[in-house]
């Protein structure tokens, strides 16, 4: 079977294009492991500042990756969930971390 790799550089630059930003991945992998607050996700990813973790959820809530949720309690309670499509990115997340981890032995081993 022949690949159509003009699909797969598609695919490849949407992906790309999806993880590309500083930030995102990291918002992901917080709220993937149980950070579901504004503080607790800005806390969590050391460097985040207060308008740049807005406007991520903000665009990561347009794309159907974060559902937010309003409570109305005093004060008001504001939580984020993962949808489900967002978690299918948690795998990828998970393959980024153990190469960058087996990245950083082979630079360290090489010196």
């Amino acid at each position: 079977m022949e690949r159509d790799q003009a699909e797969e550089l598609r695919a490849l630059q949407d992906t790309l294009y999806f993880i590309g930003g500083k930030w995102r991945v990291p918002v992901i992998n917080s709220l993937c492991n149980g950070n579901r607050r504004f503080r607790e996700i800005e806390r969590s990813i050391p460097g985040i500042t207060t308008r740049m973790l807005s406007k991520e959820l903000k665009d990561m809530e347009m794309n159907k990756l974060v559902t937010r949720m309003v409570y109305n309690d005093t004060p008001v309670l504001v939580e984020y969930e993962p949808t489900p499509y967002c978690r299918t990115f948690g795998k990828i997340i998970q393959e980024m971390i153990n190469w960058g981890r087996d990245h950083r032995k082979k630079v360290i081993q090489k010196k």
